[in-house]
C-alpha cells in the first residue's frame, strides 16, 4: 500500500485502469464459467424451468 501511495497522480491513475480491466476480466470469466456449468447442469437434467409462481416460490424455499 505504501508503494501505491508514493506513485505519482498519473501513476495511481494508470493503477486504477488496470485494476478496472482485470477486474472486469476475472468478472466475465466468472460469468462464463457459471454459464458452462448451467449448461452442464441442463444437459444432465438437473435444472428444471417454470413460470408458475407456485412452483417458482416452492423453489427458493
Amino acid at each position: 500500500m505504501e508503494k501505491i501511495k508514493n506513485l505519482s497522480f498519473e501513476e495511481k491513475q494508470e493503477v486504477q485502469r488496470l485494476l478496472i480491466h482485470y477486474l472486469r476480466e476475472e468478472r466475465r470469466d466468472e460469468m462464463y464459467n457459471n454459464y458452462q456449468q448451467s449448461r452442464l447442469e441442463e444437459q444432465n437434467g438437473k435444472l428444471s424451468f417454470t413460470s408458475a409462481v407456485s412452483q417458482l416460490k416452492q423453489l427458493i424455499l
